[in-house]
This record gives C-alpha cells, sequence and structure tokens, in this order.
C-alpha cells in the first residue's frame, strides 16, 4: 500500500486559486444569501478548503437595495450601535438603514456568519457590495453565479 496517497493536502496563501464572482441580490432573501455569499467567501465550495487560510473568492454583490426580508421584518428588526459616549446607543429599523444604506444591511448580516477573527477580517475584505448594478470592477471580469444552484 502506498501511504504517499494518502496524504491530506493543505492549502496555503501561494496555491490558493481565488477568482472573482458576482452574485445578483434581486429578490433574495437576506439571511440565504449572506449564509451563501459567506461559504463563498470563506472558500467551502472548493475541494481544496483548509480552516484556517484565506481560500476564498472575491465577490461582488449588486442590487443590494432589492433584497427582501420575510414576515414583518423591515419595521421589527433593529441594528444597534454605540457611539462611544454616554448614553450613546442608537438604534435604527430595516427600513431606515434601507433608505439610508442599502449596502450595509447585506455587508452586516454577511459578516455576521464570517469567523470572529483576524481571518474573518481578511475574508470581509473580499466581499464587495453595491446598491445598483453598476460596479467598478470590470477589470477583474467577475464570473455571474446563480446563488440558487448552491446550498
Amino acid at each position: 500500500m502506498d501511504t504517499l496517497s494518502y496524504k491530506t493536502i493543505s492549502a496555503n496563501k501561494s496555491t490558493v486559486t481565488k477568482e472573482w464572482l458576482l452574485v445578483d441580490a434581486e429578490g433574495q432573501t437576506l439571511g440565504r444569501l449572506a449564509s451563501k455569499v459567506a461559504k463563498l467567501l470563506r472558500g467551502k465550495h472548493k475541494p481544496s478548503f483548509t480552516p484556517h487560510v484565506d481560500c476564498g473568492d472575491n465577490v461582488i454583490v449588486i442590487n443590494a437595495e432589492k433584497v427582501s426580508l420575510s414576515g414583518n421584518k423591515w419595521a421589527e428588526k433593529t441594528y444597534q450601535r454605540y457611539t462611544g459616549y454616554p448614553g450613546g446607543q442608537r438604534e435604527t429599523t430595516a427600513t431606515e438603514m434601507l433608505d439610508k444604506h442599502p449596502e450595509r444591511i447585506v455587508e452586516k448580516s454577511i459578516k455576521g456568519m464570517l469567523p470572529k477573527n483576524r481571518l474573518g477580517a481578511d475574508l470581509f475584505r473580499n466581499l464587495k457590495v453595491y446598491a445598483g448594478t453598476e460596479h467598478g470592477h470590470d477589470a477583474q471580469k467577475p464570473r455571474a453565479i446563480n446563488l440558487n444552484d448552491y446550498k
């Protein structure tokens, strides 16, 4: 029996192949979109996935303002932030956030599904979210994918 054929191959920064993916968020449910994009950012869809290495792809999400929420979440879902001053906790609803910064709803939901460490921060830098259909990454030749094809 050849034991060399059973070695586990671990990816590292030099052996990882990254590509640019384009995701259209129009009509997608926010949580389902976020979990699928987080898997793409993490690289879990690749056979060479290694947990401690950034082996995911660069993802561009367009039409972030056309994402959908189920139930009464547009009025009841709140986003909290803290200004740093005493009594400085602020809350905004999902509707207010959509009006002011539509891309932040998608960014926050995806960031919450990434690891809470330096690797997660590096993975989050591979995400670009835009409210409309225009993005400035045509030079990278992103490949458009359909999220419904992924689990």
